[in-house]
Formats: structure tokens, sequence, C-alpha cells
């Protein structure tokens, strides 16, 4: 049976260290680091965090309807097994080497370096403000992010995002398996120095973007005020509309209603590894 508490208020470092079987509701943690540290087996209702480190080393958490304001710094560290819903997180750099994550109607007003080297996330309409978000995570499903903030998922792998929409220059750089859905991107250099990256569906803004890539693939993708696209990469791309313009890509294919720039320097790239296709030329002829 688990200990119960209801509107109590926690003050001092480690205030429930080492808890087990715990169900709060509507508890305030005040002044104290580290409240919950090494806690197993809890049950968060509507409680409010207000001090550095709030869920550290932690196993099996379900917190609903909470809240960390701005100085809950560092909130989940080392921690896993937790599903939040219907939250809001005002604090940065929260979630850290985390194994198990499910997230659910969360907002985070300040998410600078948050989600780093976390595994086996899953993520449902969640909104996101802040730089480095993702950074070197793995296993992510997500669906229903909002993101503004620049640099998102460098590093990460094995990530599937659908319904989303991205304000974020320099997303997935340095990135493995990764796959976007019926999403907007909007951000320059977009997934440079990544393999394996499949676009479906989506509309994307990118200066120089889609550069230094290994095996991407897209589909029935717009590519808005993109230029200098696919330098160095190996492509497979159908892209509706035209393309503003593509430089060097390294080999495969190119599909595009048409293409107003094309640049192929032999001394850089063999022109003839990469087929371009211009459907509205060929409607013209």
């Amino acid at each position: 049976m688990k200990t119960t508490y209801t509107q109590e208020r926690f003050t001092g470092e480690r205030a429930l260290f080492f808890a087990r079987d715990l169900s709060l509701t509507d508890c305030t943690f005040l002044d104290g680091e580290s409240p919950l540290k090494e806690g197993k087996d809890l049950e968060l209702t509507g409680c409010l965090f207000r001090w550095k480190y709030p869920l550290w080393y932690c196993e099996n958490v379900a917190a609903e309807n909470c809240t960390w304001f701005e100085n809950a710094r560092a909130g989940v560290w080392y921690t896993n097994n937790i599903r939040v819903t219907d939250s809001l997180i005002d604090a940065p750099k929260n979630f850290r080497r985390c194994r198990g994550v499910a997230l659910k109607n969360v907002s985070f007003s300040n998410a600078a370096e948050t989600f780093w080297s976390c595994e086996d996330v899953t993520m449902e309409n969640v909104t996101a403000r802040g730089d480095y978000f993702g950074m070197n995570s793995r296993g992510l499903a997500i669906d229903g992010l909002t993101l503004y903030g620049n640099y998102g998922f460098d590093g990460a792998k094995d990530l599937t995002i659908r319904n989303s929409k991205l304000l974020t220059k320099d997303a997935f750089w340095n990135c493995e398996n990764v796959t976007a859905e019926n999403s907007f991107i909007s951000g320059e250099y977009l997934a440079w120095n990544a393999k394996n990256v499949t676009f479906r569906n989506c509309v994307i803004e990118s200066l120089q973007g889609l550069c230094y890539i290994e095996n991407l693939t897209m589909r029935d993708c717009r590519l808005l005020n993109t230029t200098l696209a696919f330098e160095y990469s190996t492509v497979d791309a159908e892209i509706k509309g035209k393309i503003d313009s593509v430089m060097n890509p390294l080999g495969g294919r190119i599909a595009a209603g048409a293409v107003d720039e094309l640049i192929l320097e032999p001394a850089r790239v063999d022109p003839e590894k990469t087929e371009i296709i211009c459907s509205d030329a060929e409607d013209d002829a």
C-alpha cells in the first residue's frame, strides 16, 4: 500500500530521499535540492517543484498535472520509466540520461539543453522552446511536437517524428536513422552529416539544407525557399513543385517540377551519377 501525502510542503535537501511507494497530491517542494532523489514507484498529481534536481536516479514515476518552476532546473536526470502528462515545465536542462520516458500534453517554456542522451522516448502533443533539444538521444517516437529552438536533435539516432512543426536551425545534424512525416520544418543547414534520413509528405524551408547526407530519401515533399540543396548528398528525392537550386549532389535521383538553378561542378562531383528529372519541362515538351 502506498504512503499518501496531500497538500504538504517539503523543504530542505533530500526531503523525501529514497522514498518508496508514495502517492503525493497537490504537494509543493520548496527550497532544498534533490527532494525525491533515489525514489521508486512514485505517483505525483498536481505537485509543484520549485527547486533544483527534484527527480534524480528515480524509477517508475507517474507525474500528472505537475509544474516545474524556473528554479527546478535539471529536474529529471538518470531516471528510468517516467510518464509525464498534462504538465508545465518552465525550467531548462530537464531529462538527461533517462530511459523509458513518455510525455503527453507537456509544455516546455524553456527547453534549453533538454532531453540529452536519453533512450526510449515517446512524445505526444509536446511544445518546447529552447536550443539543443534532444541532443544525442536515441529511440525517439514523436507525434505532434512544436519546437522553437536551434540545433534540434543533434546526434540523435533512431528518431521518428510525425505531425510536427519545427522552427530549428541546424536540425538533425550528425543523426542516423531519422524519419519525418507530415511535418513542417524550417531552418538553415538542415540535416548535415546525417545518415539514413527520410522525409515523407513534409514541407521544408532551408538555406543550404540537406547536404552531406548519406542515403537521403524524400517522398511527396515540398521545398520552399530552399537553395543550394543536396550538396555532397546521395539522394532519392521526389519533390512536389520546384526547387530553387541544387548544388553538387554526389549521386542518386532528384525528381521535381522544376529546378531553377542546377550547379554541377565536374571538379567536385561526377554529374553522371545524379539523374535530374523536371516534370514541368517534360510537360512543356
